[in-house]
């Protein structure tokens, strides 16, 4: 197997085994028995386990913020103070594209997602930086703009919930396997309704308001 290969290899397994085990339940030993890899590639192409789940995540997450933001550049090329729809829209729907329904792809983004957003293990949280910082900071001065009465934390609350919300929707829809459910028309009604309802709920009053 190529060097490049087998990094692919080991990314593929770590991203399948950290998204249904976690980082603590997924060993080095089970990444390279699943990728076929010996168990010193790790090392060789990531240097730790912690850096690795860091590849894994951020090969899902790079595109997604990459579409994210170039929608964010449109809206603000056509106005300076674009709507809470339109803000949702350009922030939610690259997910809906990225973990498109009845994709093992789009599943296993899915379900790393929720893995990210809710395992415990400080590598899970760790692995951002400048470049996730900057999506987040672009999108909250936004949102600042058009929503002034929400406080900075509770702003970010909204908008982690986006995140949660299309996260978890994702992989329902996968679990299902219904071909009904599983149709086309079935993935844009979701994403319409996913994107109408979190606009509501971002343009919500102030809590104590």
């Amino acid at each position: 197997m190529a060097p490049s290969d087998t990094r692919t290899q080991i990314l593929d397994a770590a991203e399948r085994l950290f998204a249904e085990r976690g980082f603590s339940g997924t060993s080095v030993r089970a990444i390279t028995d699943l990728a076929g890899a010996n168990l010193a590639a790790v090392g060789y192409h990531f240097g730790s386990k912690a850096e690795l789940v860091a590849a894994v995540a951020r090969r899902v997450v790079e595109p997604i913020n990459a579409a994210q933001c170039a929608g964010l550049d449109r809206l603000l090329a056509r106005t300076p103070d674009p709507s809470v729809a339109d803000l949702v829209e350009a922030f939610a729907g690259p997910m809906f594209d990225g973990m498109p329904a009845g994709d093992e792809g789009g599943a296993r983004t899915s379900r790393l997602i929720v893995t990210i957003i809710s395992d415990p293990a400080e590598e899970m949280r760790d692995w951002t930086g400048p470049a996730e910082a900057a999506v987040r900071d672009r999108y909250l001065a936004a949102f600042e703009r058009a929503l002034p009465g929400l406080s900075s934390e509770e702003l970010w609350f909204r908008l982690r919930g986006i995140l949660a919300v299309v996260a978890v929707d994702r992989v329902e829809v996968y679990n299902r396997r219904l071909p009904a459910d599983l149709s086309p028309m079935a993935g844009e009604a979701a994403r319409r309704w996913a994107i109408t309802f979190l606009a509501a709920a971002m343009s919500a009053p102030p809590t104590g308001a």
